[in-house]
């Protein structure tokens, strides 16, 4: 804890931070301390909290070599340190549970024995070394007696699952089944809620004497606490039941007993439920009391959570607009009922939203959570008044929360750096290992590497043939739901440009171009060819008919396309067809999504009038009769991402998509129309337009070309989609490019073996065992 400072830090600043003076004012938490900027990182579950995997179950049952670092939290100590690094001062780890039932899944992260706490502390000892600036406070060398700069802090999350365990010893306030967990839950007997209020102070005490400055107790989203304080899922004749102080009685225990254990210095900030967005939720009433009844127990800050993970409202996702549920925080403020620091969440991913949020007084805090994994110099880009270097979370679940429900270790698609930051160190090299190189291609994979390479003191020169630098994205970003890939181009524009990186444009490169550069004297020592992927030809007869175009067509030459539309292949480029051709208007940039709009279309009440705040859906008009097929048997859409895809599935019924599995295409008539076989009928869909997004194939000529010449051959590696085609996965590709190009000085990286991926963990591992089961 930092006894020693004073509230001196938010009264003697000489002045405010030009671009975001309310960002960057400190806040002083009284005996807590006081915090150097308005931002708290929010909880994520990254894979790096450790687990208790018995070492013998690792071994003969996972065929997993356990190691001792498996256990070891070195590598999350180092993740936090390079965001207090990069200026965050108030830190929340993922979620850690208090006991064996509140598991996130079969032995995950806990904190309930003393051997457990000794392992955290060289994590808050690496976030502790690192002191974060406060913008405009004098320091004492000034003779004002003021504090330039004050250690970054971290709390620990306490989080019990409740009926959201993935695991068969689940609890909960009554015997139920989540719909999003195969396990029932039994009802916890008032003994079992004894044990699980101390078993809570237990975990805070513990994470005290590891050093953490506090904890978060998850009381949102779902969890155990939620299952207690909502008649969904609280049915209870006791008096943890029925009445709403009944309800609330369980989570004010736990804050009391662990206020009570910790003392008066320690932060405890509450994750409070603000939007339940499930039917029969908390309604606004209550949670007014229950926020105000969490102060008087001695909550330090409450911070905002939104909608239950069971919830049908995408919340987190690209789609969600920026600060689209700040009004829940700012309806608690303006309520006048507490009167501690409010942390507004979800979707604030770029420092002007930040700003605006607390401009208006909407909380004293912004949570950001993934745009710290995005970029963990976040703040100090914004405190340098560079925004445009920053590298923004385009909020894809792909690497992160899509990583965490298979067991897999977090990454970022944009960062693949992210939660890997003892893996894939990026080092200025010795003059002596520095490459000349040359880069085909300026799509995410090709400007992922020659970023990187240029960190590490390569010289790079990247060739497009095109006007502009990254590929596909450009296409991505027209899809309605798709507009924060604007930040990624934008900022591979930028990033290009600071790291030195010669981007020649409007440049064909061809294999004699290659050659001819490798023989000059300071030539080209090594090529990396990212030209990308081209269509694939799905060999349907009557193709050359006008009526037939690729996606390419759609999405980038704004072909005309008719009222009645089929599209061949229903993989995540089928979907992003489809949702263009449903609802696309005119481009749009983040600026132009309307809030009000999207509560409309998700039955999003923001007056709270419900329990639970839900009201009617009222769905845009499609603008188009699509019918969107594959080959494949099964689910239309199986192979989208794992928490987004029903997202795409339910955008898509709302504008009365008929979906297609198991057909078979026999041809395209003169007409244009498609004919094809479905469970042994012939069938026929009388259309106007038909588009192929049936995959793409590599396109890798250049590398081709070097196979009989050994000395070019040895000089070129593929990467991305010229390396594997597969699905379109921006995240494979860049996390290629970015691998290779921390490697491609080492004397054994040659073409055929330059592919490198993080290797399976335990966890990984425990969830495929898992799933056999299931």
């Amino acid at each position: 804890m930092d006894d020693d400072v004073d509230s001196s830090a938010t009264t003697n600043a000489k002045s405010k931070h030009s671009l975001y003076p309310n960002l960057f004012t400190p806040l002083d938490l009284g005996p807590a301390g006081v915090l150097p900027n308005r931002v708290l990182m929010g909880s994520m579950h990254t894979g790096l909290e450790g687990h208790s995997i018995p070492p013998w179950f690792e071994k003969y049952v996972l065929g997993h070599d356990p190691k001792t670092e498996d256990h070891s939290l070195d590598r999350m100590a180092t993740y936090f340190q390079e965001r207090a690094k990069g200026g965050v001062g108030l830190m929340v780890t993922g979620g850690i549970s208090p006991n064996r039932q509140g598991w996130v899944g079969p032995f995950a992260a806990k904190l309930s024995t003393v051997e457990e706490m000794e392992r955290h502390k060289v994590v808050t000892e690496a976030v502790h070394s690192v002191q974060v600036p406060i913008v405009g406070a004098s320091s004492a060398s000034d003779g004002e007696g003021g504090i330039s700069s004050v250690p970054s802090k971290i709390v620990m999350q306490l989080l019990h699952t409740g009926r959201y365990a993935y695991h068969p010893f689940a609890v909960s306030a009554t015997a139920t089944k989540s719909p999003i967990s195969p396990f029932p839950a039994r009802a916890l007997a008032k003994s079992g809620i004894r044990n699980t209020v101390a078993d809570f102070t237990n975990s805070a005490s513990l994470a005290q004497q590891a050093g953490y400055d506090g904890v978060e107790i998850m009381g949102s989203e779902g969890y155990l606490l939620s299952q207690f304080l909502s008649p969904r899922t609280n049915h209870r004749i006791d008096e943890y039941g029925g009445t709403f102080d009944n309800r609330m009685r369980f989570p004010l225990e736990i804050v009391k007993s662990v206020r009570e254990a910790c003392g008066p210095n320690f932060i405890i900030v509450f994750r409070i439920s603000l939007l339940d967005l499930v039917d029969n939720g908390t309604s606004w009433e209550e949670t007014l009391e229950f926020a105000a009844a969490l102060e008087h127990a001695g909550v330090t800050i409450l911070n905002t959570g939104i909608g239950w993970h069971e919830a049908r409202v995408p919340t987190i996702a690209t789609s969600v607009p920026r600060g689209a549920f700040a009004f829940c925080t700012k309806a608690l403020r303006e309520a006048n009922v507490v009167s501690i620091p409010l942390v507004s969440t979800n979707r604030i991913n770029d420092p002007a939203t930040a700003e605006h949020i607390l401009e208006d007084e909407t909380s004293d805090l912004v949570s950001m959570a993934r745009p710290l994994l995005a970029d963990p110099d976040f703040l100090k880009k914004a405190r340098e008044e560079q925004p445009e270097l920053i590298n923004t979370c385009i909020g894809c679940n792909q690497a992160c929360l899509d990583h965490a429900f298979v067991g897999r270790t977090a990454s970022c698609l944009v960062n693949p750096r992210a939660c890997h930051e003892t893996e894939l160190v990026a080092t200025k090299l010795p003059e002596s290992e520095r490459l000349s190189i040359g880069v085909v291609g300026a799509g995410p994979s090709g400007c992922a590497f020659a970023i990187t390479a240029a960190e590490m003191g390569h010289s790079v020169t990247l060739y497009d043939r095109g006007d502009k630098v990254g590929g596909q994205f450009h296409m991505a970003k027209r899809v309605p739901g798709k507009e924060e890939f604007h930040e990624t181009l934008r900022y591979f524009e930028h990033q290009l440009k600071a790291s030195g990186v010669d981007v020649q444009l409007g440049a064909e490169v061809s294999y004699d171009d290659m050659k001819r550069k490798s023989k000059e004297e300071s030539g080209v020592d090594k090529w990396v060819v990212a030209t990308g992927v081209t269509p694939r030809d799905p060999k349907i007869p009557g193709m050359d008919h006008p009526n037939v175009l690729s996606y390419i067509d759609v999405l980038k030459h704004d072909k005309a396309v008719g009222d009645r539309v089929a599209i061949i292949g229903a993989g995540g480029i089928g979907f992003d067809v489809a949702e263009f051709l449903l609802y696309h208007e005119k481009d749009k940039t983040h600026q132009d999504v309307s809030i009000e709009e999207f509560w409309e279309e998700w039955g999003i009440d923001p007056k709270q009038t419900t329990r639970g705040g839900l009201k009617e859906v009222h769905h845009k008009p499609p603008k188009r009769q699509i019918h969107l097929m594959q080959r494949k048997k099964g689910k239309v859409g199986a192979t989208l991402g794992r928490t987004t895809g029903w997202i795409h599935r339910a955008t898509l019924k709302a504008g009365d998509v008929n979906m297609i599995n198991g057909v078979k295409y026999d041809k395209i008539d003169e007409n244009g129309h498609l004919h094809y076989t479905k469970d042994g009928k012939a069938q026929v869909l009388e259309v106007d337009t038909i588009v192929l997004c049936a995959g793409q194939v590599e396109q890798h000529e250049l590398q081709d070309a070097s196979k009989d010449d050994d000395d070019m051959n040895r000089r070129i590696y593929t990467i991305g989609g010229a390396n594997y085609a597969g699905e379109l996965d921006a995240k494979r590709a860049i996390d290629m490019g970015t691998r290779l190009a921390l490697r491609l000085h080492e004397a054994d990286v040659v073409p055929g073996k330059h592919v490198f991926q993080s290797p399976v963990g335990g966890e990984e591992k425990l969830f495929s065992f898992m799933r056999r089961f299931m």
